[in-house]
């Protein structure tokens, strides 16, 4: 793996003149829901656009979020809400420029024999995450489009990637996880089966991660920047046609992870980002202002954000 190297440098090399090396950096770890990138990757559809992909480990949308802020990445993939703190509390200079989860992908995963099966099941229960996660960041305001008392669940922290175990060996009720970690975590909770409690079957609406990149490459290089997005949602499209032979794909560069959890995983990540009658990665100025709004309700911003700082249209063809 390259050494990381700082905005001037990921940007200083000119397409014309040979493949320049950029850095992108995953949410959380390398996981199944994040095959397509190996897919572009392997089959050089970075290449075909001038870009010599190297592909890091993320530990939070935050952390994606302040690596392509400070150049450490050129690109990443982030959850929006994140986002939406960092541009208000922070000023960071960063936007998405497609999304991937255009459906909410958060939910409470709970043990089938547990009697979790409703929201109001979730009252009087534990529940464990890791401090940043969306999952639990976002449970007000699913507990209040759920009609519950978020007051009356109990969050403890925990590793990310202890989540499966912590659910396994009843240390908690549930976990926080989003939708495509399913099948790492019944992998996990096996023999037992596992119930999901979405956020978007309460009825919440905004989006989740997507690719961002910073305003910096955004004003200098935007044929890089529309160059990357165009070789991502390529892979995207042939992994969700062939998710076998994209997680036999992911599964050479990564192969601690099991084949049979990546083809599961890509497989959901292709029912939240699927909008019937638009193209994958298409930016919905309407959803970015519900997803800024949500966010502005439940939690404090030292200054407003307006949606056109969060996302950018433009790179999606």
């Amino acid at each position: 793996m390259a050494a990381l190297f700082v905005l001037s440098a990921q940007f200083s090399v000119p397409l014309a003149a040979g493949a320049a090396e950029v850095n992108v950096t995953t949410d959380f770890g390398y996981n199944g829901r994040h095959a397509y990138f190996y897919v572009a990757l392997d089959k050089g559809y970075y290449k075909a656009e001038g870009l010599d992909v190297n592909i890091l480990r993320g530990q939070g949308s935050a952390d994606a979020i302040k690596k392509v802020a400070s150049g450490a990445a050129a690109f990443g993939f982030a959850d929006a809400g994140s986002l939406v703190l960092a541009r208000g509390n922070d000023k960071v200079p960063v936007k998405m420029v497609a999304v991937v989860y255009a459906t909410p992908p958060q939910a409470i995963f709970a043990l089938a024999d547990s009697g979790i099966r409703t929201p109001k099941d979730l009252e009087g229960k534990t529940l464990a995450d890791t401090a940043s996660s969306s999952v639990r960041l976002l449970f007000p305001a699913y507990a209040e489009a759920a009609g519950i008392d978020a007051s009356k669940v109990t969050w403890v922290t925990a590793d990310g990637a202890a989540l499966s175990s912590v659910l396994a060996t009843g240390r908690a009720d549930g976990i926080g996880q989003f939708l495509v970690g399913q099948p790492l975590v019944e992998k996990a909770t096996a023999p037992k089966a596992v119930t999901a409690l979405a956020y978007k079957d309460a009825g919440l609406n905004f989006y989740s991660n997507g690719l961002i990149a910073s305003e910096e490459a955004i004003a200098s290089q935007p044929e890089m920047v529309r160059g990357f997005v165009r070789a991502t949602l390529k892979g995207m499209e042939e992994a969700f046609a062939t998710p076998a032979e994209a997680a036999a794909i992911m599964h050479r560069y990564q192969k601690q992870i099991d084949p049979a959890v990546i083809e599961g995983e890509i497989k959901l990540v292709k029912e939240l980002a699927t909008v019937p009658g638009q193209p994958l990665g298409r930016i919905d100025p309407v959803r970015v202002k519900e997803t800024v709004n949500v966010i502005a309700k439940y939690f404090k911003l030292n200054a407003p954000v307006d949606p056109k700082d969060l996302a950018v249209e433009g790179f999606v063809e």
